[in-house]
């Protein structure tokens, strides 16, 4: 532990926050421990299938205040459920991801009241995210850094063969006929005669 830098404190299932008030004279670190189905989206992609966690999801950060702002970097991890886009095979696959997310105070406008707590967030262009009261709810930036980090198209692995878009059989177990049966198709013989043209 570094100088100026208060100890590490464990989490578990609980509202990953940050309280300001301590980060006035030291750097914080955290380490959360928090169902995926604490977070709203996360929630929402299990119940439509997309994918399902199987571990909590793993967050470590440390926390500082430079000038008006707080730093927060650190790491996610948990593991996830994913169908491959070419085989459609289930697989279980690790998911890490470093992050950095900056937040400053949301000042209300004149004759605006602000609610205790940090009810509304907002991401800027500039990658600032804005929070109000004294706490950091840290839920939505560690959901989309959780988002940001699956994959667009899974695959259960780089070599897969995918299904046989005749027959439908996964090609990674076992060769259909259907290579072997358009082969000896009528129409096969004009497939040679547009190559031999070529």
């Amino acid at each position: 532990m570094t100088a100026g830098e208060a100890g590490t404190r464990s989490e578990a299932n609980v509202i990953m926050r940050i309280k300001t008030e301590e980060l006035k004279e030291t750097r914080i670190a955290l380490e959360f421990e928090t169902p995926a189905d604490r977070f709203p989206i996360l929630r929402e992609m299990v119940r439509s299938g997309e994918c399902d966690f199987t571990d909590p999801i793993r967050t470590r950060l440390r926390a500082a205040r430079i000038g008006d702002m707080v730093e927060v970097e650190g790491d996610i991890r948990t593991t996830v459920r994913l169908s491959c886009g070419r085989c459609l095979v289930e697989f279980v696959s690790p998911l890490e991801t470093a992050f950095t997310l900056t937040y400053a105070q949301q000042e209300p406008a004149a004759g605006e009241q602000s609610e205790p707590g940090p009810h509304e967030m907002d991401v800027t262009g500039e990658g600032l995210i804005y929070f109000q009261g004294v706490d950091i709810d840290l839920t939505e930036g560690i959901q989309e850094q959780v988002v940001l980090s699956l994959p667009l198209r899974a695959l259960c692995s780089e070599s897969c063969k995918g299904l046989c878009a005749r027959c439908g059989a996964d090609l990674n177990q076992a060769a259909c006929n259907c290579l072997a049966a358009a082969a000896g198709s009528p129409f096969a013989v004009l497939g040679r005669l547009k190559m031999e043209k070529g």
